[in-house]
């Protein structure tokens, strides 16, 4: 009797899907374990071209920076969010984010999140006797819950700690050589928000931001002890918000990212045969450290592996968002380019955002053509704004 795996396809394109960031034309992309921490999961973000670690405060700033959470102008919120993945090809891939934060007061706040990532579904079937017999499915996953706490340690500037649980669970009933994998990671941000100031005939509120996101240990999936770095990233981030007057909002922001992990290295055999590239079987922290300098290529190569962002959000009444952005990859880092649109409502204590996403590379996308929803509820009342305490001081 022979035990015969038949894939669904969803299993077969997610595979594919998790290889986006690989170019055509470069075998030293960085690749890493749970590749979905580095999804966006709020359509907001989305719609700005994926960047948001110097923007407004949000109920979404535990993605981008939780330091922004101590200045809310809510006391408390709770956000739901939900992107479809390879959306064109199935229609049972998905990131599905819950967030929520709670003001302690004009100086302090904490939140909490759940990111989970669904693989889609697995069918098993087994030849016996000359038949195929429904095994059954297996439904791939893999989920973080994270908790951070931020602090104004003056009236502009303010940081952050996270702490977060990361569990994937890629594993097969039949394959006695995996188990789920689980891991921790810390997060360290920063947040600086100008007082408004005159620029011109405008005034004007400046923003700047930075984030080192997902420091932990390596994931094991095997007993054979394979190692992948989960995707520890630095943001850096700048903002303008253009106040044209008290309805009328216009903010630039742009952002820049590196992932601070070890760039693959060629591997070859004992007849100087190249064999392929590989990740050098370091701990997380020497991954950090060297992350900045490992590149063969040198300096130029360095660069390359920084991604760039830049989005617009148009503001009306604080009632009506407008919102596009454009992100940009190496071409020999993955070729990831693409064209972002969205929009926002808010009504009432509702906030409803929208985004669409045109890929402007010959690398396919897999959020490519894809809506993405969110929603954010204010379930509380802070009785003074930020550009309030702005304005008074």
């Amino acid at each position: 009797m022979s035990l015969k795996k038949r894939v669904h396809k969803t299993w077969i394109v997610f595979l594919l899907g998790i290889s986006f960031s690989i170019g055509q034309n470069s075998n030293r992309v960085i690749t890493t374990g749970v590749p979905f921490l580095l999804i966006t999961p709020d359509a907001r973000a989305a719609g700005m071209g994926d960047l948001g670690v110097a923007t407004s405060a949000d109920a979404y700033s535990q993605q981008w920076n939780p330091a922004k959470y101590a200045f809310v102008s809510s006391e408390k919120a709770l956000g739901f969010s939900y992107t479809p993945y390879l959306s064109k090809l199935v229609d049972d891939i998905f990131l599905g984010n819950i967030t929520y934060y709670n003001r302690l007061n004009e100086r302090s706040s904490w939140a909490t999140s759940l990111k989970y990532f669904s693989l889609g579904d697995i069918q098993f079937n087994e030849f016996i006797g000359g038949s195929i017999v429904d095994q059954g499915l297996e439904r791939p996953s893999e989920l973080t819950l994270d908790v951070s706490y931020a602090l104004k340690l003056s009236e502009t500037f303010s940081m952050a700690v996270a702490g977060r649980y990361i569990r994937s669970d890629l594993k097969i009933a039949t394959d006695a050589d995996t188990s789920s994998a689980n891991s921790v990671g810390v997060d360290i941000a920063g947040f600086f928000e100008s007082t408004i100031f005159d620029l011109g005939a405008n005034n004007a509120i400046f923003r700047t931001g930075f984030n080192i996101s997902n420091i932990g240990p390596r994931l094991v999936y095997d007993i054979r002890g394979q190692k992948n770095f989960i995707p520890t990233n630095l943001k850096v981030g700048f903002g303008l918000d253009l106040l044209f007057d008290a309805n009328n909002v216009l903010g630039v922001y742009t952002e820049f990212n590196k992932l601070l992990v070890p760039t693959p290295v060629a591997v070859y055999n004992d007849d100087s045969v190249l064999l392929g590239y590989s990740q050098p079987d370091i701990d997380f922290l020497n991954g950090i450290l060297t992350s900045f300098n490992d590149a063969p290529g040198g300096a130029q190569e360095e660069f390359k592996e920084i991604t760039a962002a830049i989005g617009l959000e148009y503001r009306f009444e604080d009632s009506f968002s407008i919102r596009t952005g454009y992100f940009s990859e190496s071409q020999d880092k993955g070729s990831r380019r693409y064209l972002t649109m969205g929009a926002g409502f808010d009504i009432k204590s509702l906030d409803v955002d929208i985004s669409y996403l045109f890929s402007t590379s010959s690398v396919r996308n897999p959020l490519e053509n894809t809506i993405r929803f969110s929603l954010a509820l204010d379930i509380g009342n802070y009785p003074i704004t930020n550009q309030e305490e702005n304005q008074e001081d």
